[in-house]
């Protein structure tokens, strides 16, 4: 199973320039790491030991760079494949002089996977992930049963997967697929629905109020590791 779909597309001028310089040395290539060209080493990119949270799927950048603004203290690792999102999140990084974002260009399931060991997350964030909006595509959507108890596996005793999403349907999927996860619970299980209120600090991007202005309502979802769990089958 794979987390997306690659799509080429040209670098603005800008783009182009903060790739080239800082690309080298902020991003790397998932299958780098898969092939183990490169090892999967956190604490020697970023020079410290914290605690890392993992994105799928960071778009353009803006949640990522505001986030890791926000957070000093926290390690952050932004896995796209849409070169453009990088280049831009470069941008925003440069301006903003952040040095706590890593930048994985690949497949983010296969990292998961492969290379992130069990339970080293403090959160995975999955923001508007691809919708697939119709009937005949939804088995390609990223949280699925395997996929989500394989984040869970991943996770800390206590940590957070955080979704959000505009596709209603998309939202309840994604919360009976979590609710089924012996691993996780809902945060917001005394909530309506159990969607959890949206947080103030999640930054509102340009694709949410797109999503506003066409009527679609918002959902998040935050399911947290749960500190017990069987015995067996998610270790891995």
């Amino acid at each position: 199973m794979h987390s997306f779909v690659h799509h080429r597309s040209r670098l603005t001028d800008g783009q182009q320039h903060a790739w080239e310089r800082w690309w080298p040395s902020r991003g790397r290539d998932v299958a780098d790491l898969l092939s183990g060209a490169e090892p999967f080493d956190p604490p020697a990119w970023f020079g410290r030991s914290a605690p890392l949270i993992l994105e799928i799927g960071s778009g353009m950048g803006e949640s990522t760079a505001a986030l890791a603004a926000a957070a000093p203290d926290v390690d952050h690792i932004a896995v796209e494949v849409f070169e453009p999102g990088l280049a831009q999140l470069l941008m925003r990084m440069a301006d903003a002089g952040l040095s706590n974002v890593a930048l994985l260009r690949g497949d983010a399931v296969a990292l998961l996977h492969e290379c992130v060991p069990a339970a080293s997350l403090a959160g995975i964030r999955i923001f508007f992930p691809d919708p697939w909006p119709k009937r005949k595509h939804h088995k390609r959507r990223l949280v699925q049963p395997d996929f989500v108890s394989l984040a869970a596996s991943r996770l800390v005793p206590g940590g957070i997967l955080h979704m959000a999403t505009d596709w209603d349907d998309y939202a309840c999927q994604m919360r009976d697929v979590c609710d089924a996860e012996p691993f996780l619970e809902n945060a917001a299980a005394d909530q309506p629905g159990g969607w959890t209120p949206r947080p103030e600090w999640r930054p509102v991007t340009k694709f949410e109020q797109r999503a506003r202005i066409e009527g679609r309502d918002v959902r998040d979802l935050l399911y947290r590791r749960a500190f017990t769990g069987p015995s067996s089958g998610h270790s891995a």
